[in-house]
């Protein structure tokens, strides 16, 4: 387990909200902007990046080449880099693309600190558009937006026939995972879609119960992680295992709703 000092603590917590602030100023200009396309970054798919993606994700690399030159990166469109000191930024510039096309506010930018073993420490979700960022970890549980600041704090447990239940896509996954969503969803009060990491920030912030989604790679969940762990959530793989590193993924709102939806899960 990482241990970090109360004065590194805040030093990294600085460096992300200073990569935040930057990756709003690179990505806003082009949000619902006239012309706005769109490159797949596959063939069978349409996986899309824009030029907001990218000079996101330059613009937050930029402070950190300034202020933690020493820190690992890996970033989903620029890939690792390398680093000295034992710390890895996670970096997902725009989580949401597809939202982000479409002009819905549910896209975020997904900011991380990881140790030993890809472990999040700290992670950050920040929704330039409508100004909400939420803070998990080393020792912080807050968010800020049009409202003020508050802390973050989830649900208490309920049974899951009064739980709201919410992921990107209706299908999920491959067909077996759609049909263990689906039976889980059945049980639940209300399922909504389409809010990617917006999700979580619901979720950590008290307002739904869990958050079911398969095929996420690393950038997509190490903020997510860390800001629901510190708001009191349980978040792991389908089988209870950690999930810092992607794949299939549950964050629930407390301990007794992790395990009625995991054993749903499983079926």
């Amino acid at each position: 387990m990482t241990v970090i000092a109360p004065d590194l603590s805040a030093d990294l917590v600085s460096v992300a909200h200073e990569m935040a602030e930057a990756g709003r100023k690179a990505i806003l200009p082009h949000f619902r902007s006239v012309g706005l396309t769109a490159d797949s970054k596959e063939t069978v798919r349409f996986d899309p990046v824009t030029v907001a993606d990218r000079a996101a994700e330059v613009a937050m690399r930029a402070v950190l080449a300034q202020r933690r030159p020493q820190d690992a990166i890996l970033g989903e469109e620029m890939g690792q880099q390398a680093g000295s000191s034992g710390l890895t930024w996670v970096l997902d510039p725009i989580d949401g693309t597809r939202a982000f096309l479409a002009g819905m506010p549910t896209w975020g930018v997904l900011i991380a600190v990881a140790g030993a073993g890809m472990r999040p420490l700290y992670g950050l979700i920040d929704q330039p558009y409508i100004t909400e960022r939420f803070e998990g970890g080393l020792g912080l549980a807050r968010m800020q937006g049009p409202g003020g600041s508050r802390a973050l704090a989830t649900r208490p447990a309920r049974p899951l026939d009064e739980c709201i239940i919410m992921s990107t896509f209706p299908e999920v996954g491959s067909a077996e995972e759609g049909a263990a969503f689906h039976r889980l969803a059945s049980q639940c009060r209300l399922t909504r879609y389409g809010a990617d990491c917006y999700a979580y920030a619901l979720l950590a912030a008290g307002h739904i119960d869990l958050v079911v989604e398969a095929g996420l790679q690393t950038y997509d969940v190490q903020a997510p992680i860390a800001v629901i762990e510190a708001a009191g959530g349980v978040v792991t793989d389908w089988t209870g295992a950690r999930a810092d590193l992607g794949g299939r993924l549950l964050a629930a709102s407390s301990p007794e709703v992790h395990a009625a939806a995991l054993a749903a899960l499983r079926g």
